[in-house]
């Protein structure tokens, strides 16, 4: 069974200095039908102004994963991580016990356009870390495993059994991947257009699939899809 989310249902704020859409509830937006899905949490898709982003705040027991699309991402916490993350990197934080950490569009003149994704933990109290990794040469029509609970194929790895991977598509080009018994899996569009199982999705539209059937996506454009395989 296949359930669709469309772009277009999301929560939407403009902030001005912030055009952001909520897959799930989140701050003012709450919509008891989209809570989150399994132990996924938030998927926020985030377009931040020139100079502008996000001041010191504090998270604890989430990971916090940002894959940036568009543009450079400055990022300091409290741990001493200090990055500026373009187009392709995915970073993820483990809040674990606390920290601080800020997020600025590392850029004075062009926007940058980010997913921030929260996933549930499976233990709290963690002690906080911080990694990245760059995707952004990441061939098209193959898997490319972002994070994952043991960190394989040097992955990003988490405290929950969820694993994200990256798939990109060319027009035309045709990538399938079974969802196992037990598992479930969230098909997000980051950017493009796509064909997923006979259903055309653009950038932002999402879907949940139960385990024992298969993703099977092609290409409408050329295309960023993050599918996150969870329990």
């Amino acid at each position: 069974m296949m359930t669709l989310r469309r772009a277009d249902e999301r929560g939407h704020a403009d902030h001005g200095w912030l055009d952001t859409h909520h897959t799930f509830s989140f701050a003012d937006y709450y919509d008891p039908r989209h809570g989150g899905f399994r132990s996924l949490r938030v998927i926020n898709d985030d377009v931040v102004a020139p100079g502008a982003g996000f001041g010191s705040h504090p998270h604890r027991d989430m990971e916090i994963i940002t894959y940036v699309l568009k543009g450079a991402l400055a990022h300091r916490d409290s741990m001493g991580s200090e990055s500026v993350m373009r187009a392709g990197w995915a970073q993820r934080i483990s809040a674990g016990s606390g920290i601080f950490h800020s997020e600025y569009n590392a850029s004075e003149k062009d926007p940058v356009h980010l997913l921030q994704i929260w996933i549930v933990p499976d233990r709290k109290g963690v002690t906080p870390r911080y990694d990245e990794k760059s995707f952004a040469g990441a061939a098209a029509g193959a898997w490319h495993l972002i994070a994952s609970p043991d960190g394989r194929d040097g992955s990003l790895a988490i405290h929950q059994d969820a694993s994200l991977l990256l798939a990109k598509l060319e027009r035309g080009l045709k990538m399938d991947r079974a969802i196992p018994a037990g598992r479930h899996a969230w098909v997000h569009v980051a950017e493009g257009a796509v064909v997923l199982n006979g259903e055309t999705l653009h950038a932002g539209d999402a879907a949940a699939l139960e385990g024992g059937s298969a993703i099977q996506l092609e290409g409408s454009e050329p295309s960023q899809v993050l599918v996150f395989d969870l329990n």
